[in-house]
């Protein structure tokens, strides 16, 4: 009876305290951090230059403007929006009295957003979005109270080498033998 008291007396002090060297046990696997984490690429930042041409029929430029950006291969990275315009007053109509006129403004102009930048073997990759608008000259070169607008837009996931000079988009002008085409060069900052 005594070894049946003893082995009683024994399962019921530890089954008291297996719950706390259970939640011990608990605590210390979870104290334990994976090591086996997925290694984040380094963040890189670059310099975007981008040179958005006018080629005339013969296939050279005839006007030219150059605008620069700052983008990273960074997770955080929102990316880089650049915008640069007039807003141009177009009559829309008048008053029957000889009064004032209506008028309307519209943006002209150029937009580029640039984003989710990665790494890729020496290259640079991006989405990249481009809007030129501008006031179609007409004919006598003046601009009328119902002006054409001409305007291009581009849209897409480019991939450019770092440091060289590269044709992203290029489309013809409608009424003329004259194009327009973006060239980007990404430029390794750290």
């Amino acid at each position: 009876m005594r070894k049946y008291t003893a082995f009683l007396s024994t399962l019921l002090f530890t089954l008291a305290l297996s719950p706390g060297i259970m939640a011990q046990q608990t605590d210390a696997a979870a104290k334990v951090e994976p090591t086996a984490r997925a290694a984040e690429p380094p963040t890189h930042f670059y310099r975007l230059d981008l040179v958005l041409e006018q080629v005339g029929g013969d296939g050279k430029p005839t006007n030219s403007r150059t605008y620069s950006t700052t983008v990273s291969t960074g997770r955080s990275d929102a990316g880089a929006s650049m915008r640069t315009g007039a807003r141009i007053p177009i009559e829309v109509g008048g008053s029957k009295g000889g009064g004032t006129s209506e008028w309307q403004y519209m943006d002209v102009g150029v937009s580029f957003d640039a984003y989710n930048a990665r790494d890729v073997g020496g290259e640079l990759s991006f989405s990249l979005a481009a809007e030129v608008s501008t006031v179609a000259a007409s004919k006598d070169n003046a601009m009328t109270s119902r002006p054409t607008m001409d305007q291009n837009k581009w849209r897409g996931q480019v991939l450019i080498p770092v440091g060289k000079a590269t044709t992203v988009f290029s489309s013809d002008e409608l009424q003329s033998k004259d194009a327009m085409k973006l060239v980007v060069t990404a430029t390794l900052l750290q």
